[in-house]
């Protein structure tokens, strides 16, 4: 393969990483691999078809190995934990009084929710009740002394 060509397909790859899906850095080091071997044979243009494709393979798979898992988490760190950045703890209003273990449908943040008692006291209509934990689709509360 001409070592243009090596270059356009890694730079594909990497723009298909970074522009369309989110293959978790797979696709970048393979792209940079492809761009490597481009670089390699455009240095050594008597460079053999099948060291190329031997180089191409043993330098995305080193590289993946070796070095996605640990640059993929530096940049990813910073994400938002979603278990962390859910509701609980957050207030809510209900609009009907909720026995233990019963539901109602509560307006928070916009959308609509399902809320549960998590508790073993009834939760009376227009009193404030603390979001405990999402389970499944359902804001588990619990009655709250704050007002």
């Amino acid at each position: 393969m001409n070592w243009w060509a090596w270059v356009i397909a890694g730079a594909i790859l990497l723009g298909a990483e970074l522009g369309f899906i989110n293959a978790q850095f797979y696709l970048v080091f393979i792209g940079l691999s492809a761009i490597v071997v481009g670089a390699v044979e455009f240095a050594v243009p008597s460079f053999p078809p099948w060291a190329e494709w031997v180089l191409f393979a043993v330098l995305a798979i080193v590289t993946v190995s070796v070095f996605r898992r640990t640059i993929y988490e530096r940049i990813r760190h910073d994400a938002p934990n979603p278990v962390q950045a859910g509701p609980a703890g957050d207030f809510v209003t209900l609009p009907t009084a909720l026995a233990p273990g019963e539901s109602c449908q509560i307006e928070y943040r916009g959308s609509f929710w399902t809320a549960t008692n998590g508790g073993d006291t009834t939760i009376a209509a227009g009193a404030r009740a603390r979001i405990q934990r999402i389970h499944g689709l359902a804001l588990v509360v619990h009655a709250s002394a704050a007002t």
